[in-house]
């Protein structure tokens, strides 16, 4: 009998340790398919958005038409949300966490339903808004610029907001990334010539800058929803499960098509789909085609983006957001014979500088993890001694 009770803590404590080695294995599985997502989406979107532009000639068109169109592109890139909720109802749930309600919650109620509706609205708000001026912005100033500030805004946003502990593989991460995409943005097939748009003045810089801001922010956003709100609200347990981003991105995607289908309306855009069809160069069915690749493609990456929110930091996903500009532009060059676009030196250099700003992160990752699991050892170690 005293064998018996000798070997008991034993096999908990090895049950235990394969349990936690167990979920270790999870999160990093998840972690790789959602930055495969970010990188497929990418891609994608890349492609078919060059493919859009170089069949609406607009090329051949005047200044006034070079503009046009970005509602529907702002919708696109929010309406494909219906695809995602049946895996919503596939994914397992855990059990929501009954909770007794205190006097100072009875005095002063704050239903966890108003939490979650406010959250969805304001990012919904937020999502519409970057969507139409980053289909505007992408018109205006061009591709490469705009991106590679919005990783510096989420860093700060970050700090303040999410409180994130920048330790020196996360800073050398950022720094390798920011070359990596400032020297390989791809060929953008919307971008005006010299002769179709004027120098920067303060309306360019305008359009640059808010939707950068308004990203970051709904990244920080989305992760502080997250943390303070969906898990508090004890509706998944106390866990993060990745039901979480399928719920946020179906309902924030909602409020965005909204807003984005009402600026459709409001501007009287809709007016020019027609015409739109009839001029694209490879006819209606592959112009079609080309909007539902493109709403198909956005899906896939909001996925992902949410997935490494929820499971790292918003200043990791858009780390991985920015390091596939290098592989993007690649496919492009392969794709597309666009003048003076070619994959030399310093795309590969770009591209060597993405693959060390991931390793950087990753390593900083492992760090962490490892520390956690340590303590997680200790702790349940303590635990069954005690007991």
């Amino acid at each position: 009998m005293e064998e018996f009770q000798g070997r008991e803590p034993r096999g908990q404590i090895m049950s235990e340790t394969r349990s936690l080695e167990l979920n270790q294995r999870k999160w990093w599985i998840s972690v790789i398919f959602c930055g495969f997502l970010i990188f497929s989406g990418d891609s994608l979107v890349m492609l078919l958005l060059n493919f859009f532009y170089m069949q609406d000639n607009r090329s051949e068109s005047n200044q006034d038409r070079q503009y046009r169109g970005t509602w529907t592109q702002a919708l696109i890139q929010n309406a494909a949300f219906p695809i995602l909720i049946p895996l919503f109802f596939i994914f397992p749930s855990p059990k929501p966490i009954q909770e007794t309600v205190s006097s100072d919650q009875t005095n002063n109620p704050r239903p966890p339903l108003f939490r979650v509706l406010l959250l969805y609205v304001s990012l919904g708000v937020l999502v519409s808004v970057y969507s139409k001026l980053y289909a505007l912005a992408k018109l205006y100033v061009g591709w490469g610029i705009l991106v590679s500030t919005q990783l510096i805004l989420t860093s700060l946003f970050s700090a303040f907001i999410n409180h994130l502990k920048f330790n020196r593989w996360i800073i050398i991460s950022i720094i390798f990334t920011l070359a990596a995409d400032f020297f390989s943005s791809p060929g953008f097939a919307g971008t005006p010539d010299e002769d179709e748009t004027d120098a920067y003045d303060i309306k360019a810089w305008l359009i640059l800058i808010f939707p950068t801001l308004a990203f970051s922010l709904s990244l920080c956003l989305m992760q502080l929803g997250f943390d303070k709100v969906l898990v508090k609200t004890k509706r998944y347990g106390n866990k993060k499960v990745f039901r979480m981003v399928l719920e946020m991105q179906i309902c924030v995607s909602f409020i965005a098509t909204i807003i984005c289908l009402a600026g459709l309306l409001a501007s009287g855009e809709f007016k020019e789909l027609k015409g739109d069809s009839e001029r694209f160069k490879k006819g209606k069915t592959y112009y079609v085609l080309s909007l539902v690749g493109l709403a198909l493609s956005w899906q896939v990456w909001a996925v992902g983006l949410l997935g490494l929110v929820l499971l790292v930091s918003g200043v990791f996903a858009d780390v991985v957001h920015m390091c596939a500009s290098p592989v993007v532009a690649l496919l492009v060059v392969l794709a597309f014979d666009f003048a003076d676009d070619e994959f030399g030196w310093l795309r590969r250099g770009a591209l060597l500088g993405a693959v060390l700003a991931l390793a950087s992160y990753f390593y900083s990752l492992h760090k962490t993890k490892k520390k956690i699991e340590e303590l997680n050892k200790r702790q349940n170690n303590n635990n069954n001694s005690e007991a």
